[in-house]
């Protein structure tokens, strides 16, 4: 298992979201266990490979920084955003081909899901939270989600 510097990226923001204090990965080819280190400090970590080589050209693109995610327009007063539990590929069905969990002018409650979000390949529901209608979906299936990301708009009934 070879990791590219947006793998490590993607799991260092899953973990500064989660609030876990320690991840610890193995694999046939990799150990790699990840500590946060007080409440101020960042992320430690420790990596051992063993049957992979690791790159230093990969190694240096990790500190590298992305570029900043537009920021999404909130929704309008009234409405509701729905928002994933944490970052990750947002899918409206629950397999490719599949009719969506639900649609624009859908109603909800609660407890709907109204997609999934694929992180690290482990699939999370993302519930409505609210009774009412959907209105808008922001976020289109297969594309990434920030965690503050909104994925669809509710009108509360």
């Amino acid at each position: 298992m070879q990791l590219s510097p947006d793998d490590v990226r993607d799991v260092l923001r899953v973990l500064d979201s989660s609030g876990l204090a320690e991840l610890h990965l193995e694999t046939a080819e990799l150990t790699l266990t990840l500590r946060r280190e007080g409440a101020a400090a960042g992320w430690t970590a420790e990596q051992q490979v063993l049957r992979t080589p690791v790159v230093e050209s990969q190694l240096s693109a990790v500190g590298e920084e992305d570029e900043p995610a537009p920021v999404q327009a909130e929704v309008g007063e009234g409405l509701v955003a729905v928002r994933p539990p944490l970052l990750g590929t947002f899918y409206r069905a629950p397999q490719p081909g599949a009719p969506p969990f639900v649609d624009v002018g859908d109603p909800v409650e609660d407890d709907t899901v109204v997609g999934i979000v694929e992180t690290m390949k482990m699939m999370t529901p993302v519930h409505a939270g609210v009774r009412g209608t959907v209105v808008e979906f922001r976020t289109g299936n297969g594309e990434f989600a920030e965690k503050d990301a909104v994925l669809c708009v509710v009108e509360p009934a």
